[in-house]
């Protein structure tokens, strides 16, 4: 076997598929003096190191779990104005990470709380670090049947993986004291040590009916508020935008 044809196995078995793939170009270009062998060398593994690096992303943002893809260049804040576009932008940098800090996201349905918290968290996904996405009912569905199985702390632990934490949706119906306390549990151990997002449509003040537990309702946001940044939205429904154009346009 030629020495050509030992490299080309020698790169499958490295697992080198973008070098591989551009070798032949790039020996051609070596061939007619376009490029010296030092540049080919430098672009194969620049170009092999990107390839890796889009593929680690991908897995990040894959292992996720996010509802849909929607980073914040789609976001349209000019529909809510009371939204402070240069917050988000901050918080877009991701510093409050490093600091183990929380975002909560507050509105009516359809203001697009989901719609940002995806894309902080696509960021930060994007950026390798280890986030997760979860509906509020997952999440005390799977820690209830944890815990009714003997293995809450196991459970814990998993959410307790991820640098970043997306809890979606919270406040929709009330809870059982049991699944209060559960909740209470996993944020007290993320406290000061990994970030949390929450988005929410109940103000602090109808947390205390949703768990139905005052004196843990204010254990909860006192460890949830200590280093957090509260995004308020008041504005109208994304959901309801085209119907709200289409109707302007017909009248």
């Amino acid at each position: 076997m030629d020495n050509y044809n030992i490299l080309m196995n020698n790169l499958d078995e490295l697992n080198l598929k973008r070098f591989k793939d551009n070798l032949d170009t790039y020996l051609d270009m070596i061939a007619t003096g376009t490029k010296t062998a030092l540049d080919s060398l430098y672009e194969l593994t620049q170009m092999e190191m990107d390839f890796r690096k889009e593929q680690a992303i991908t897995g990040c943002v894959k292992v996720a779990n996010f509802p849909y893809l929607k980073e914040i260049n789609e976001f349209d804040f000019s529909f809510q104005p009371s939204l402070d576009k240069k917050l988000i932008m901050d918080l877009m940098t991701l510093r409050f990470l490093e600091k183990a800090e929380n975002i909560i996201f507050c509105g009516t349905p359809g203001v697009g709380k989901t719609n940002l918290a995806v894309s902080i968290g696509i960021e930060a996904a994007k950026r390798r670090h280890c986030v997760y996405f979860i509906s509020f009912q997952d999440l005390i569905s799977q820690l209830k049947k944890a815990s009714n199985e003997n293995r809450l702390e196991a459970r814990i632990k998993f959410f307790c993986r991820y640098k970043l934490l997306i809890i979606d949706e919270l406040g929709y119906q009330k809870m059982d004291v049991d699944s209060a306390n559960l909740f209470f549990n996993l944020i007290a151990k993320r406290y000061e040590k990994l970030s949390t997002i929450i988005t929410t449509n109940s103000p602090f003040s109808k947390w205390a009916d949703i768990f139905q537990e005052p004196v843990l309702t204010n254990a909860l946001l006192d460890r949830l508020l200590h280093h957090c940044t509260v995004v308020n939205i008041n504005g109208p429904s994304y959901r309801l935008k085209d119907q709200m154009q289409f109707l302007s346009e017909d009248n």
